[in-house]
């Protein structure tokens, strides 16, 4: 799409993800706007951690940006899209959990989801070792089956609700993970070194990109559940 072949694409991609779910958090039923500190706090936790992942993994030509789509504005040896990123990608990801927690009540994965979660951790801790070589998927698999099994032996309250928001994700991820990674584009606006994943993709997402998301949102999710619960009065 002609259209997309511009040095603003990685901009105009965070801006449509940013769109819809800032001009709904005024939405009188959600009242996401009354929820900012949290999601702050939790977007904050989000940079502490993946910033500096990024930048490792950046650093160790695990991945590479293409400057045809990006500004060429950096940020701590980052384009300052990819910063951003982690700003606006975590607000979307907790725009979907308050939606589907007000619209659909039923816990609808109750019973399985603790089985599923448990199930991918020692599958991802094993695969994880399988690939020792390949760097991204080495960490991205462990770091995720290791966060898993703790949060599954915990086994807090919001646990289903996270994974059924997490699979909703997944609509919009493709979307905009499809184009960063080659989809409707001439080339890829992020290239990845084949030698650091397995090379197994859907549509053009690396499969380590879903369980990095799974990463992501586990802990967004937890910050913002465990704010949530710090700051309610006490009664």
């Amino acid at each position: 799409m002609s259209f997309l072949e511009t040095n603003y694409l990685y901009f105009i991609l965070l801006a449509f993800t940013l769109s819809y779910p800032i001009a709904q958090s005024f939405e009188r039923r959600i009242k996401l706007y009354t929820k900012f500190k949290y999601i702050c706090i939790s977007i904050f936790t989000i940079l502490i951690v993946f910033i500096p992942w990024d930048i490792y993994f950046t650093q160790q030509d695990v991945w590479c940006f293409n400057s045809s789509y990006i500004s060429g504005v950096n940020f701590f040896n980052l384009p300052i899209e990819e910063a951003l990123f982690f700003v606006i990608v975590p607000f979307a990801c907790v725009f979907i959990y308050e939606v589907l927690n007000y619209f659909i009540k039923k816990d609808i994965l109750k019973r399985i989801a603790r089985p599923i979660l448990a199930l991918t951790s020692i599958t991802l801790m094993l695969m994880s070792f399988v690939y020792l070589d390949n760097l991204y998927t080495f960490i991205c698999f462990l770091t995720t089956g290791i966060s898993l099994l703790l949060i599954v032996g915990i086994n807090p309250i919001w646990l289903n609700r996270f994974l059924f928001a997490y699979f909703v994700s997944l609509l919009p991820f493709l979307l905009i993970n499809g184009i960063l990674t080659g989809s409707l584009i001439e080339n890829p606006v992020v290239n990845y070194n084949p030698n650091e994943i397995i090379g197994f993709r859907i549509i053009t997402i690396p499969i380590e990109d879903f369980v990095y998301n799974l990463l992501l949102y586990l802990i967004l999710i937890g910050v913002y559940e465990k704010s949530s619960s710090f700051y309610q009065p006490k009664s």
